[in-house]
């Protein structure tokens, strides 16, 4: 089998090429994409060349965690049938290129366990998993109640968003870019800058910007703590005196599990979670290069989808 996949063939170049598919075992299935979503942490890393290195990771490479299909092949210990809806967080399926997510790409082949079911009704939001797992994983992560979140991009709006379906009181969201503090559900959105009396026990950093640490413990109060869910390419740190005098817990939310796509699931069928009006952007595949560049560089661009419906 053959597949349309993205491709890094190297930082800085993207293509729309065509990969030969593994051959699928009894407990894969094989998946006819419908979209997929474009990340602007791991990916732009990943596009810019400045992702650190992971067992696996060399170009060329398929990027993308965040696909949705149709599975038209079910392995008979896969767990799956044909005709189900699935969201797939990755895939290894390339016999020529690195799967590194690997799930941006017309047809894949992953294991039956590793794709989430999803219903209908969700359409092309169901893209939003991986982020909304990443926010919950967060939240669950924090040991307090969150009253500040760092970052408002879609990483951002979904730990917000989080935090009140979990039952916690809407916290207060840093945003520099202007052009990016629209949006708000239920949560103000502020420039760091007019956040003047505000001390939060617990925040969480969703920027990926490894300078804003200094800033946040500055405006947190004894016993701070401070999550990180961002992804960063660079040395953390900051200033000892500053985060001694506020006996600072810094954790690190790593990737989500299983059990945070099924969280979300849950709460978007109970009504208590939105992954809607997220999704700004779309591209035909052999619009990549030009989607990846907006995705990346325009502040506007929350979301970038990859429709594989509109393949030519």
């Amino acid at each position: 089998m053959k597949t349309s996949a993205v491709i890094f063939e190297r930082p800085g170049e993207v293509a729309l090429r065509q990969l030969a598919l593994n051959v699928p075992g009894p407990d894969d299935v094989v998946i006819e994409a419908i979209a997929s979503g474009v990340s602007t942490g791991t990916e732009k890393m990943l596009f810019n060349g400045t992702m650190p290195a992971f067992p696996g990771m060399r170009y060329p490479l398929v990027p993308g965690y965040e696909t949705i299909g149709q599975v038209i092949e079910a392995g008979a210990v896969s767990g799956r049938k044909e005709g189900d809806l699935v969201f797939v967080p990755g895939a290894n399926c390339f016999a020529d290129a690195a799967g590194l997510f690997g799930a941006t790409a017309s047809r894949l082949v992953a294991p039956g366990a590793r794709t989430f079911k999803i219903d209908a009704a969700m359409d092309e939001d169901a893209i939003l998993l991986a982020l909304a797992a990443t926010a919950h994983h967060a939240v669950k992560r924090a040991r307090g109640a969150v009253g500040l979140v760092i970052g408002h991009g879609v990483l951002g709006r979904l730990i917000a968003r989080m935090v009140i379906a979990l039952g916690g009181e809407p916290p207060i969201v840093w945003e520099k870019a202007a052009a990016r503090r629209g949006g708000g559900e239920a949560y103000a959105v502020i420039d760091p800058s007019d956040d003047h009396a505000s001390r939060y026990l617990t925040a969480i950093d969703a920027s990926g910007d490894v300078a804003v640490v200094d800033a946040v413990i500055a405006q947190l109060q004894r016993p701070a703590e401070l999550v990180l869910a961002g992804f960063y390419g660079e040395r953390i740190g900051c200033a000892f005196a500053p985060a001694f005098m506020r006996e600072l817990t810094l954790s690190i939310a790593a990737e989500f599990r299983p059990e945070d796509v099924e969280a979300v699931l849950a709460l978007v069928d109970q009504g208590r979670l939105s992954l809607e009006n997220l999704i700004t952007h779309r591209a035909a595949p052999e619009q990549a290069e030009t989607a990846y560049r907006t995705a990346f560089m325009d502040t506007t661009c929350l979301k970038m989808v990859i429709d594989w419906r509109n393949a030519a």
